[in-house]
């Protein structure tokens, strides 16, 4: 069912800035971040929420991540979905040790219960799902039924469903991901993506009928008084999507 691999190819795990620095520059605009999602949330029914990006290093886990930790520091109970299946860092950065138990499991039906592939954290609030072994066909499994199902069961559970999907570009599982979430926010890293590459992750949304409710811009550094300043892998930014 699963290939030889037991687990998806692990990458670095993304630094919880928010967790390690709380005061930081980088933390603060975390918080904007969550902010402005919450004024789109008031707006419109929002409990479920995917971050991607137009291709792979763009931050968009780290952005994620932290992200949910955010939003569990409000009070909400939030789960945080790895939905990148190829490339999975949410189990490393959480450090989940069971990683064969995640999201995989639940819809190649090893079990029907979506609380048995629920993790708890050390933040308060906050749980994750793990990818879990790696399936020879993501964008299958994404795409099943049984994605849909977990969304919604998911939502019984918690206030708040954040989803770390796939680049855009390279697999078609975050586009089929767009169109089961209730939001999507984009990342984008600055001096990395190209225009061409946000304009054709655009394209590709539109094509799936994907609420775009913003964009993050990933890896800015702001000139202020004091010069450039950033921490860690940058400054983070924030931008609705404007009404038509």
């Amino acid at each position: 069912m699963f290939n030889k691999k037991p687990v998806a190819e692990p990458v670095k795990a993304a630094k919880l800035f928010t967790v390690s620095e709380p005061s930081s520059v980088i933390t603060e605009q975390i918080k904007t971040i969550r902010t402005n999602i919450s004024f789109a949330q008031e707006a419109q029914d929002l409990r479920t929420i995917m971050l991607t990006s137009a291709t792979a290093s763009e931050g968009k886990s780290t952005v994620t991540a932290n992200l949910a930790v955010e939003f569990a520091q409000t009070g909400k109970r939030v789960v945080l979905i790895d939905a990148d299946l190829r490339r999975s860092t949410v189990a490393r950065t959480f450090r989940v040790k069971d990683v064969n138990r995640g999201l995989t499991n639940y819809l190649v039906r090893q079990t029907d219960d979506v609380m048995e592939v629920v993790h708890p954290t050390e933040v308060e609030n906050l749980s994750i799902i793990p990818s879990g072994p790696t399936p020879p066909n993501p964008a299958e499994l994404i795409g099943s039924p049984l994605m849909t199902k977990i969304l919604d069961e998911l939502k019984e559970h918690f206030d708040l469903v954040i989803v770390d999907a796939p680049p855009i570009l390279p697999v078609t599982d975050g586009q089929i991901l767009s169109n089961l979430v209730d939001g999507v926010v984009l990342v984008v890293r600055q001096n990395h993506t190209t225009k061409a590459a946000v304009k054709d992750m655009k394209a590709a949304l539109d094509r799936a009928s994907a609420n775009v409710l913003g964009v993050v811009l990933n890896d800015v550094k702001v000139k202020g008084a004091d010069g450039y300043y950033g921490y860690g892998d940058g400054y983070y930014g924030y931008a609705y999507k404007k009404e038509e």
